[in-house]
């Protein structure tokens, strides 16, 4: 019965295994090969002298990254990776890889990013490429897990839509039989919908499209969007939600995931502390203004040139609060004292921004001016609007960018990284 790579040690005695050939090389008497599988790499020795004819004619044939099984004897052996080799009683090529590879799995010679992509099946055999999404995996479990024990409904919502989530011309347009439609931007619609069916906590884990026509290392077209909606919750408590969600997938992935960060060279992989400083967007802009050579005003979005210089102020994760609400959604609810800041925050990263959220405006006629306001037709948006007029409690929730967090807790330089088969503006296959 093969055994998992990982697993063999030399009190196995006799294991069989099966893998990829990661390495080869011939020292005359002697041929070693590194095979590899999803838990590691052993090696594998041969003794030519005394191997059988049908291990050398194998040995001799097969090419890097070729699929074999082998069955040997475990020996300890303290230079071999995993203090451990086998010395093999059967070789058999299970399928021949082509030669030459498209890029080297083994990395010593490196290879661009769209090299990578391209070949992204071989890329991922990479160990520090595999480590990435070994770690992204665990991380969907623990926010997964943190939505159950916190009492979340799992939903998911419509990605085919009749209407812009925000308006805009950001969306991809398709044929829907005899409609036009388009790829969902958000699921916030319907998941404050959902507020009006009494879920009162809802979360999904799900992809989002949005047509910006942006070349930069952070952004896709297509990504993963972790979103909530609480009811008779306020902003200030769906952040709080936010912030523990972050330290405690931060936790569980020190604690689950060594070998994989080790693999990656995190060696300073820190679980952030909360609670995240709350940083007032009128601050935020003073501190832009003080660090950043770009002209920045209140009222402004804050651009990525901004958000550095406010980020290497900040050193780590923290909010920007109380946002003019002219620059937010329609459906961000404005302060009843102050009407021109709204109660919207985004949480940030040093380097960019993870997530936006606010309390949502439940009340129908203010919302309705609210969209009007935006120079959009509340008529789009009656099948949306609709439940606001049938008891809609107060709510707020956020959207989360899985990519983007993955991106910054591993510090990997490109989004593209954190996404097996990322779609961008280039980029349709494979």
């Amino acid at each position: 019965m093969r055994i998992a790579i990982q697993s063999v040690t030399p009190d196995t005695g006799h294991a069989e295994i099966c893998g990829w050939v990661h390495e080869v090389r011939d020292l005359g008497g002697l041929a070693f090969f590194l095979i590899r599988d999803r838990t590691g790499i052993i090696q594998v020795t041969i003794p030519k002298k005394k191997a059988s004819e049908a291990v050398l004619a194998s040995a001799k044939k097969v090419s890097r990254e070729s699929v074999v099984r082998i069955s040997g004897t475990i020996k300890g052996m303290e230079k071999a990776p995993g203090g451990r080799e086998m010395v093999p009683d059967t070789f058999e090529i299970i399928n021949l890889a082509e030669t030459p590879l498209p890029l080297d799995v083994s990395e010593k010679v490196s290879a661009e990013l769209d090299t990578r992509l391209d070949a992204r099946f071989l890329d991922v055999r990479r160990p520090r490429v595999a480590a990435v999404f070994q770690i992204r995996s665990a991380a969907m479990y623990a926010v997964s897990t943190f939505f159950h024990r916190e009492g979340f409904i799992s939903i998911t919502t419509p990605k085919v839509v009749a209407a812009a989530t925000e308006g805009g011309t950001e969306l991809f347009p398709i044929a829907y039989f005899d409609k036009e439609a388009f790829l969902n931007q958000s699921p916030q619609l319907y998941k404050q919908m959902m507020m009006a069916g009494g879920f009162e906590k809802v979360c999904e884990i799900g992809p989002i499209f949005r047509a910006e026509e942006h070349n930069t290392t952070k952004h896709l077209n297509e990504a993963t969007s972790i979103d909530i909606e609480v009811s008779y919750a306020d902003h200030y408590e769906v952040m709080e939600i936010l912030e523990n969600l972050i330290v405690k997938t931060y936790e569980y992935v020190k604690r689950s995931c060594s070998d994989q960060l080790a693999n990656l060279e995190c060696t300073d992989f820190v679980v952030p502390k909360t609670p995240f400083t709350r940083l007032p967007y009128r601050d935020a802009i003073e501190i832009a203004q003080k660090k950043s050579s770009e002209s920045i005003r209140f009222g402004d979005d804050i651009s990525a040139a901004a958000e550095h210089a406010i980020g290497d102020e900040m050193g780590s994760h923290y909010f920007i609060t109380d946002w003019p609400t002219e620059i937010r959604p329609y459906y961000a609810m404005p302060y009843e004292d102050d009407p021109t800041i709204c109660k919207a925050f985004d949480l940030m990263h040093p380097r960019m921004e993870l997530s936006s959220g606010a309390q949502r405006i439940h009340q129908y006629d203010l919302l309705v001016r609210q969209i009007q306001k935006k120079g959009l037709n509340p008529d789009s948006f009656e099948f949306y609007l609709r439940p606001f007029r049938y008891g809609m409690p107060p709510h707020a929730g956020w959207g989360l960018g899985a990519d983007r967090l993955i991106m910054t807790m591993l510090g990997l330089s490109n989004v593209r990284e954190a996404v097996l088969f990322p779609r961008d503006m280039h980029r349709l296959v494979p």
